[in-house]
């Protein structure tokens, strides 16, 4: 009976020390997975684990490379072409003869500019950005102002909210990102609705952007917060395709999700959910 359990004792000992390492190392891929900078501790990490550990912090470390070098490039090449278009843009605005083709390259070099803006945004995606409570509501108001001036387009649907921590110029890129995306597509008829969800112990926020445009097929829908992919079958999109990125990338970042959604009737629904009264992610303070 002593050997049996002490037999059982030391099986149960082994596969504990065993499984508490990959477990680690589940949850530091499915971070890296996210876009997170995670690091395994080897110096207190058995033997048998410590060269798995070693292989994964130098994968890390080339993935965080070959991203850093990727943004960088694509920050570099979006700055350097500012300067060629704004020369050409001033080059044709002094030109004494105002044709249509004039205009035409004017709305081509604005169409380039934001484009570039688009690319900048993507990279500097806000992870530095301080967090601080935020009263969404105001921010939602702040954001739609410009819009309802002079003539109201968008209506606005908010229920009291408390504030929360956020990041807030993210969140007015994100609250921006949909808004265009709506009037590009919609045009009139658009409401953002802001409201208190989920129960007492999993509370989060709902913010949503309402338009009555041609909506999307629900077969780009999977797919269509990938970078530059567009609904242009639905909605003849046109830009980068970054936009909708940005805003799942910004909304992850609050530890949040973003789903669009076809309404009844016509048009979509791009709905933003944020956990209230919850820590962000370990990174996003």
């Amino acid at each position: 009976l002593a050997i049996g359990l002490l037999s059982t004792a030391s099986a149960w000992i082994f596969v504990r020390q065993l499984n508490q390492p990959l477990k680690r190392l589940v949850f530091a891929a499915r971070q890296l997975g996210q876009g997170r900078s995670v690091r395994l501790p080897i110096s207190d990490t058995p033997s048998e684990m410590a060269e798995v550990y070693r292989a994964f912090n130098q994968m890390a470390e080339d993935v965080e490379q070959a991203g850093q070098e990727r943004e960088l490039m694509l920050a570099g090449v979006s700055h350097d072409l500012r300067t060629p278009l704004t020369r050409l843009r001033l080059s044709l605005e002094l030109m004494t003869q105002e044709n249509e083709l004039t205009d035409g390259m004017v709305r081509d070099i604005e169409d380039m500019d934001a484009i570039l803006d688009q690319f900048l945004a993507f990279i500097r995606d806000g992870r530095d950005e301080e967090v601080e409570d935020v009263d969404l509501s105001d921010l939602v108001r702040e954001v739609v102002a410009p819009f309802n001036h002079p003539t109201e387009q968008i209506r606005l649907c908010l229920e009291p909210i408390p504030p929360f921590p956020l990041r807030r110029v993210s969140m007015k890129r994100l609250l921006n990102n949909l808004i265009g995306n709506a009037m590009h597509h919609a045009g009139n008829g658009i409401e953002v609705a802001a409201y208190v969800s989920g129960d007492a112990n999993a509370p989060y926020v709902v913010l949503s952007v309402l338009d009555r445009g041609a909506g999307i097929d629900p077969s780009e829908l999977e797919g269509i917060f990938n970078p530059f992919i567009r609904g242009d079958r639905a909605r003849s999109g046109k830009g980068t395709g970054l936009g909708l990125a940005i805003v799942k990338r910004i909304a992850a970042m609050h530890g949040g999700n973003v789903e669009l959604r076809n309404r009844s009737g016509g048009g979509l629904e791009a709905r933003v959910r944020l956990p209230l009264g919850l820590m962000l992610p370990r990174d996003a303070v």
